[in-house]
């Protein structure tokens, strides 16, 4: 008579490895960190190295999940905007008020997302397609109409004119003494300048953000720089030489 035997089967447990957040209690720490933090060199291995990658990470969050983005172009402008913003952001975050990093530039991310997109879809409101103008309703075609405008050779020399002056100024300013970052910044100035036709949109933060891409300076280096190039514009402009060249 043969003994039937049940084995047990060993179940093991297996546990799932969590994968560590990208915008952690690591990332909320390093920018207590940098907020306290008075050395720029020590600010910028911070930024760079604890804080950046999280940045950048919520912003393409942001970008994919409210689908803010037309096409990889923008994608990458809008992208490279909002960690700027962000950047921007980092001494007001009050960590003293209990709130954690991550809600905060979560939320003010979103906003100055949000914002951006209110802008575009008001200017496509504002703006109408000329391809179809005869099925166009009367307000719009009168409006087109009697907006239409064609610049006068006079205006037109004037406006070439104005470049060329602008172009003397930054080639005064190139004789200053400037140390390397501000040689930088002046050099993507110049660039952007002589590029002026080609970009597709220009606001106060998207040139920011172009001369950043060009120059390779990081944000509070480039601010810096462009306020010492404001201050020998300023001085060139109040010149009597100034007026004397160009009066």
């Amino acid at each position: 008579m043969g003994i039937k035997l049940k084995l047990k089967k060993k179940t093991i447990k297996r546990t799932r490895k969590k994968s560590k957040p990208y915008f952690g209690t690591d990332v909320h720490d390093a920018i207590v960190e940098y907020k306290h933090t008075t050395c720029e060199k020590e600010r910028h291995e911070i930024y760079e190295t604890q804080i950046k990658n999280a940045f950048e990470k919520l912003s393409e969050n942001l970008i994919y999940i409210y689908n803010f983005s037309r096409d990889q172009e923008h994608f990458y402008i809008l992208k490279s905007d909002c960690v700027s913003f962000l950047y921007e952001t980092i001494c007001k975050f009050e960590e003293s008020k209990g709130s954690k990093a991550f809600s905060y530039f979560n939320a003010c991310a979103k906003n100055h997302l949000l914002a951006g997109a209110r802008k575009t879809q008001k200017r496509k409101i504002r703006n109408v397609s000329l391809d179809d103008f005869q099925n166009l309703n009367n307000v719009d075609k009168e409006a087109i109409e009697s907006h239409h405008k064609i610049l006068s050779q006079d205006d037109i020399f004037i406006k070439e004119e104005d470049k060329d002056i602008l172009k003397e100024i930054l080639k005064k300013i190139q004789n200053k003494t400037l140390n390397e970052n501000e040689k930088l910044c002046l050099n993507a100035v110049i660039t952007l300048f002589n590029n002026i036709e080609e970009i597709p949109f220009l606001n106060k933060r998207a040139v920011f953000v172009y001369l950043r891409e060009i120059s390779g300076l990081e944000p509070k280096q480039l601010s810096s720089s462009l306020s010492t190039i404001r201050k020998y514009y300023r001085e060139i402009v109040n010149t009597d030489d100034y007026y004397i060249l160009f009066g």
